[in-house]
């Protein structure tokens, strides 16, 4: 049967069109977004540092030329990424990390500006959630049958969706769905649905990487599962500093 995944990077058509001798391992994969990761991760702190001493100097527009410049040049990276699929994509892969780095480190000032300790609490909750998917995949207690796939790919499409929506709505009108960004118990109720979905991403992603593993996929797909996996990743932090925001800002 089949295997499908909601994250574009992992999409079955990939191991088709990657060429290569030396097969895929579980590890090697972790090892691959390891160094995806920490290329973000540092990229993200310069990035911030960068930011902070801007804001200091009075030049605040140089934080929003970061998320900009981090938004838009990781989105293009990515996609040259999906539409080209060059036999060495590491470099690019690279790339798409710092930019991305740019973008978490512009918005976690933001919010750091705004809640004292929000961006750790961010970072670790991130990692918990990893541990702990991990954890129930490798103890089987979450697998990623067709039925579950089935589920995750639709609620995480309707979520897509929903943002480029407000995306559009914002744009155009100014306006935005209040319900989204409310932190109330409506709003903070849907941030905590929308982190599941993406939480439960990871287990799409985690199968997917053992299915490669299992028909010997060359070994450069683990370059494509760390990107994939970085992806998830980067929207679970996201979703929850917008979490954590909204019950910080009801603390306040």
């Amino acid at each position: 049967m089949a295997y499908s995944n909601s994250n574009p990077v992992m999409s079955q058509n990939f191991w088709s069109n990657i060429q290569g001798y030396e097969t895929m391992s579980y590890t090697g994969a972790m090892q691959k977004i390891g160094i995806l990761g920490g290329i973000c991760v540092a990229s993200s702190i310069a990035s911030a540092v960068v930011a902070a001493d801007a804001i200091e100097a009075g030049n605040g527009g140089i934080v929003f030329g970061l998320m900009a410049l981090g938004f838009l040049g990781g989105l293009v990276s990515l996609l040259v990424l999906l539409f080209t699929r060059p036999k060495n994509p590491v470099p690019l892969m690279s790339a798409y990390a710092v930019l991305e780095g740019m973008l978490v480190g512009s918005v976690s000032l933001m919010y750091s500006s705004a809640y004292d300790g929000i961006v750790l609490q961010a970072g670790l909750g991130t990692l918990a959630i990893f541990v702990v998917m991990y954890g129930l995949y490798a103890a089987r207690i979450l697998k990623a049958t067709p039925m579950f796939t089935r589920i995750v790919i639709s609620l995480t499409g309707g979520i897509f969706i929903l943002y480029m929506m407000t995306i559009l709505l914002n744009l155009f009108t100014g306006m935005t769905l209040p319900f989204l960004h409310s932190t109330g118990p409506l709003g903070i109720g849907i941030s905590v649905f929308i982190l599941g979905v993406a939480s439960l991403n990871l287990i799409l992603d985690f199968g997917f990487i053992e299915r490669g593993v299992e028909n010997k996929s060359p070994k450069v797909g683990e370059w494509w599962a760390a990107l994939g996996l970085l992806v998830t990743l980067i929207w679970i932090y996201f979703e929850v500093l917008r979490l954590l925001s909204k019950i910080r800002s009801n603390m306040d």
